[in-house]
């Protein structure tokens, strides 16, 4: 009886590496669905970026994902972008077809997917807090997801207004910008309300994003960014007040069904995935 000792290779460049549980939810796809492929965790240098890139091709790896730092540096060795990627100017996802390297980027697209289970988007009007790399990728997603208009909210106003700029230019939403120099009052003709900050993160579990929690109608839909804890603050508060909420956790998942999905051609079962995560405690 024939063996195949070779499995497709796959993982993830960054650094740090070591606290990303990417690995735990792809692989247990991988086995549940009795493909023959790994996912590799590697802690790579900026410095050695470029051999970590050369050395995926050279050892025929299907493709990686990318993380802090390399985002925006990997776009140099590759061949060519996705449309979302080429837009956000950042890549989470590489995909080698037939030898050429295209970069992805799955950080929006996988909230995208999430909330999608929730509600469409399409014509909606977004609040958004946060202005960095995560917000930009919400941001470009959900404008190509037909929402009507992104308001970006965040304290540091030159990027808030250039992230406003990027998607009033580059896509076909409307966008405005809130300086979050106070408590942020939600507007009213507001669908969606999104935190694509870091704030709430673990260990940080009792932070809550400067909202005025009062001004959050039930007919709000409130999303977070924050894949640990998955029940942030921020999301037990808009339950309080009535809200449907879509968590972090979702997000994260719904990244790796989509890497997953590039790499293979296969659609695996977020279910296991998130499985994965929730038995590590997360």
């Amino acid at each position: 009886m024939a063996h195949d000792f070779l499995p497709s290779l796959t993982g993830s460049f960054a650094q740090p590496a070591s606290e990303n549980p990417t690995v735990m939810m792809v692989e247990a796809a991988y086995r549940h669905h009795n493909l023959h492929w790994r996912y590799i965790n590697c802690e790579v240098s900026p410095d050695n970026l470029a051999s970590a890139v050369k050395g995926a091709l050279a050892m025929g790896w299907k493709g990686f994902n990318c993380s802090i730092p390399h985002k925006v540096k990997v776009i140099e060795f590759l061949d060519a972008l996705g449309e979302s990627a080429q837009i956000i100017g950042a890549v989470n996802t590489v995909v080698n077809r037939d030898g050429r390297l295209i970069g992805e980027n799955t950080d929006g697209k996988g909230f995208v997917q999430a909330l999608r289970k929730v509600v469409d988007p399409k014509g909606k009007n977004v609040v958004l807090l946060g202005a960095g790399g995560a917000a930009r990728a919400v941001a470009v997603e959900m404008a190509l997801a037909g929402v009507e208009k992104i308001t970006i909210v965040n304290r540091n106003v030159q990027r808030g207004e250039e992230l406003t700029q990027l998607v009033a230019d580059k896509t076909p939403a409307k966008a405005d910008f809130i300086a979050w120099d106070s408590v942020l009052k939600v507007p009213e003709e507001t669908d969606i309300l999104i935190n694509a900050t870091s704030i709430g993160l673990y260990p940080n579990v009792d932070a809550i994003p400067n909202v005025e929690m009062s001004t959050l109608e039930p007919s709000l839909i409130v999303a977070d960014g924050i894949p640990n804890p998955p029940q942030t603050r921020f999301l037990k508060e808009a339950r309080a007040k009535g809200c449907i909420t879509v968590d972090g956790l979702g997000m994260l998942v719904q990244q790796g069904v989509l890497a997953i999905h590039y790499w293979t051609g296969v659609d695996v079962d977020p279910n296991v995935m998130r499985q994965a995560l929730l038995d590590l405690g997360l």
